[in-house]
């Protein structure tokens, strides 16, 4: 790096309290993404709780626990919004200390630009390399244009994440930084391996029959895509390219048994295309420096004109509960936020739309219940209060461990025999009546 350089950054490093400081009653404040988590400043500013109220926490998935929510227990000093939970952002929200943020997850740096007013900007970011960059490691999908639009921007360094390349705003110059603080230098978050169930091994094996040669794939996060993954590692499949929001162990494994190449891809031929990336310390050291994978903003990952232009993608994501008229609800369980929209509505749309694409909604037909019994998870209405994912217009294929449905052409009684013949037999008889008593079902069909 020049001394000029050196000379920006010695002038601008400064202390986590000095960080700290900045950050004035009423602010909104950003507060990283996913594996991306600001510590440093976190436990500075929670020190101040009894000098701040009502300032702003956003963040987009928070991995670990924030300190300034655990100091302030009464929501007082530290109002924590997210713009999708994690299992954290889940358990807090349950007790009031965390609120969503709803979006369609391609819109969200547009919406940042023209409706957030960030004071500060905190981010956890990698050494800062020859040319004056620091690197947003691994999310880059709304903290770019946050960077952009805060008043202030102070970078926390981490030496122990990985350069990740893009692509587009995967760095910040020293001379767009207010602040340098030298962090903890704490490993990124650990993903731990979801575990598959039978059904999900079923599903899986329903997925892989819809995968073809040359298919550009988007997997979600859970048990489910993993198995895949590890299904299309062992598989004969060519040339698959990458287009998705996250980035996972499941890729490495796909990338290393040879499935992978993207060669067949129509934009960004030969890259896997990513907004951000969670999962363990083999997928962090993969992308360090590896020019096969771009980083992008959520804005370009998630565009379904975007998603659209490469062909025969597969888009791979889970649900909560499908009601007979096809609504698909990802996200919640009645009035009890789980996660969020993320990407699934985007990815939806842009399969479609996609030269021989497909967009899966892959769901278990059952769950249990506290009580021990079994529920359906194909239900004749949605609970009440429960949150609408992807509306009935737009949903494509679902898949359970019981078969494959095509929904699109399809009536309303049409989808509800298809839905019903791949939920659990034991609830069949009876969501035939629910279906004959809403007027979706045609007497030539099967009666109850």
């Amino acid at each position: 790096m020049t001394t000029r350089q050196q000379e920006q950054y010695r002038q601008k490093l400064g202390s986590a309290d000095q960080a700290a400081a900045l950050v004035k009653s009423g602010d909104s404040l950003f507060m990283g993404e996913f594996a991306q988590n600001v510590e440093a400043v976190d436990a500075a500013l929670a020190l101040r709780k009894n000098d701040l109220r009502d300032v702003i926490l956003i963040t987009t998935t928070r991995a670990k626990p924030l300190k300034c929510v655990e100091a302030d227990p009464g929501r007082e000093s530290f109002i924590w919004n997210d713009w999708h939970f994690s299992g954290l952002g889940r358990k807090c929200g349950e007790q009031g200390l965390a609120s969503y943020i709803p979006f369609s997850y391609h819109q969200g740096p547009q919406n940042v630009m023209l409706y957030e007013q960030p004071d500060v900007a905190v981010v956890q970011v990698t050494p800062m390399d020859a040319q004056g960059f620091f690197n947003f490691s691994t999310s880059c999908s709304m903290t770019p244009a946050y960077c952009r639009k805060a008043k202030k921007v102070v970078v926390e360094v981490n030496t122990k994440t990985p350069r990740c390349l893009g692509g587009l705003d995967e760095a910040i110059h020293i001379s767009q930084v207010d602040m340098v603080v030298e962090g903890p230098n704490s490993l990124l978050l650990q993903l731990p391996e979801g575990q598959a169930s039978d059904a999900d091994r079923m599903i899986a094996g329903h997925v892989m029959e819809l995968l073809e040669d040359g298919s550009t794939i988007q997997l979600g996060i859970g048990a489910l895509p993993n198995i895949v993954g590890s299904m299309i590692a062992h598989s004969d499949l060519k040339d698959l390219g990458v287009h998705t929001e996250m980035l996972a162990d499941s890729y490495v494994d796909m990338y290393e048994a040879g499935r992978i190449t993207g060669m067949r891809k129509s934009i960004d031929r030969g890259k896997m295309v990513y907004t951000f990336a969670m999962g363990s310390q083999k997928l962090y050291d993969f992308l360090d420096n590896n020019p096969v994978a771009a980083i992008f903003p959520a804005s370009y990952t998630n565009d379904p004109g975007v998603i659209c232009q490469n062909p025969k993608v597969v888009a791979i994501n889970n649900a909560i509960e499908i009601d007979l008229f096809t609504q698909v609800a990802s996200e919640a369980a009645g009035t009890r936020q789980i996660s969020g929209t993320g990407g699934q509505l985007d990815f939806i749309l842009g399969a479609y739309k996609s030269e021989g694409g497909k967009g899966l909604i892959c769901i278990n037909s059952t769950f249990k219940k506290k009580d021990g019994t079994i529920g359906s998870r194909i239900v004749p209405t949605l609970s009440p209060g429960t949150i609408v994912t992807c509306p009935r217009s737009i949903v494509h294929y679902i898949v359970t461990e019981f078969g494959c449905a095509q929904m699109k052409a399809k009536s309303t009684w049409q989808r509800a025999e298809a839905l019903i013949n791949i939920s659990h037999p034991d609830f069949r008889e009876q969501l035939i009546k629910e279906a004959e008593s809403m007027g979706i079902w045609r007497h030539s069909n099967k009666i109850a």
